[in-house]
Formats: structure tokens, sequence, C-alpha cells
């Protein structure tokens, strides 16, 4: 059996790379790629599918309005992908529907593929409206008690790379991008700087300009100039920037 497959992603890499897992898997037939929830519910309305990987959290429109508004009896077999690992993960365990965490990884790949095939063949693989009510307030009490991020998935060249959130200098703001400083490196994240910095450990990270947010521990002097600006100088010698506010939110980091 051939499982007519999309994934639905805001993040391009995170598409391409799921892409390149699933093509070692001879019963998946990708068909289509969304980029948002409205791409998805468009989709799904009007071709049959037998697999969805939808990303949980996307601008506008995430994976759970997504699941809302097509509707139990349109649902296709899902698995989920999420950068939330706490109650997110205890629901799907529970509830019989699979998870992947960003970034995935082959193996756990591979188990839930083989997961999700036993449950077609026993035709057990969509959700009471009870189990979908569970699986949706667990991830949403996952999303409450935050995780934060851990690592991040860029281009080198030719190849991708994991680089630990703690191995990052700073990060700069660039247009629709960012750009992760690591030592004298820079790798551009398709990430915008607002939702970048919600993503991150605010108690190793401060936004201390709208173009810049910095790692505390890379911090080797603080400049004040007047009242409201100012300046930090890192470890590695680069000086940035700092706003008011930015001192404000730097001041209040170090009562913590």
């Amino acid at each position: 059996m051939t499982l007519q497959t999309v994934i639905v992603d805001d993040e391009p890499l995170a598409r391409d790379f799921l892409r390149m897992l699933l093509a070692e898997h001879k019963d998946i037939q990708l068909v289509a790629q969304c980029q948002n929830g409205q791409e998805a519910l468009a989709y799904l309305q009007s071709k049959p599918v037998d697999l969805l990987f939808l990303d949980v959290q996307m601008p506008e429109m995430g994976g759970f309005e997504v699941i809302e508004r097509i509707g139990l009896r349109s649902l296709p077999p899902t698995i989920f992908v999420t950068a939330y690992h706490e109650h997110a993960v205890h629901a799907f365990d529970v509830h019989a529907i699979d998870y992947l965490t960003k970034p995935v990884e082959s193996e756990r790949l591979a188990t839930a593929l083989e997961r999700l095939r036993r449950k077609i063949a026993a035709e057990t693989a969509l959700l009471t409206q009870e189990q979908l009510t569970a699986v949706l307030n667990g991830l949403r009490a996952g999303q409450e008690s935050k995780s934060y991020a851990s690592r991040f998935f860029v281009k080198d060249g030719e190849k991708e790379i994991l680089i630990a959130s703690e191995k990052v200098d700073w990060i700069e703001a660039a247009d629709y991008y960012c750009c992760l400083h690591v030592g004298a490196r820079g790798y551009l994240l398709r990430e915008s700087i607002a939702d970048l910095s919600d993503r991150l450990d605010p108690r190793r990270f401060v936004r201390i300009h709208r173009s810049s947010i910095v790692n505390l521990d890379r911090i080797r002097e603080i400049y004040r100039d007047g009242q409201s600006e100012g300046s930090v100088v890192l470890t590695t010698g680069a000086t940035l920037r700092m706003s008011r506010s930015g001192r404000q939110k730097l001041m209040e980091s170090g009562r913590q």
C-alpha cells in the first residue's frame, strides 16, 4: 500500500529535511508540501490524503486550528511535528497518535511510520472525538509550560548542521531571517527576530535591541550612553548597541 503523504510546515529547511528522510520509505509517496495552515486546509478539502505530517506551531494558523477546521471526519492519519516535549509527548503517548520533535531523527521517523502502518492495518488510525480533544488539550498545556529551543537546524554550504543554542554568541535581525553568530561564523535561520526571541530561554538570551539578541554568558562589559541607550562588548570582541528597553531587560535578567 502506498501512502499519499502531505507535509505541512512553514520552515522550508524542515520540509526539505523531512522529505529527504521520507524518500527512504518506499511506501510513502509525497504528493504535496504546504507552507501554512491555509494551504493545508485547501489541499485536504480537495484531495484524498493517507498521511499528514502537521507542524504544531505556524504563523496565523497553527496545527491546532487546521485540525479543528478540517473536522474529524476529514482528518487523515496524522503525525504531529512539534518543538515541545513535556505535556505534548505525554498526550501523544497516551492517546494512540504519534509525534516527531524537531529536528526529526531518521530512526524516530521510522518508528512513527511503523506504528502508523499497524494502526492503519487494524483500521484504528483515526481518533475519536474524545481522543482528539484530549490530544489538543495536552498540546496546549505543553505550549503553556513552554520548553525553549535547545538547538537550531541551519544550512552550512551544501550541508545542514545542528547548532546548540548555548554555542550562539548573539543573534542579528536580517529582514525575514536571523543570523546566528557563532564565533567567527554566521548562519542564516528563516525566522523573524521577534518569533525567535519568544522561543529562546530568557535566562540565557536577552533582546537588547530591536535588531539583536545576546547570549548573557558572552557579555564581557556593559557601557551606558546617557540615560537611555548603551552598548555591550562580548567575549568575542563584538560590540552591540543596546536600547533603553534592552538595558532594562538586561538589568532585570541580572536580578533573576
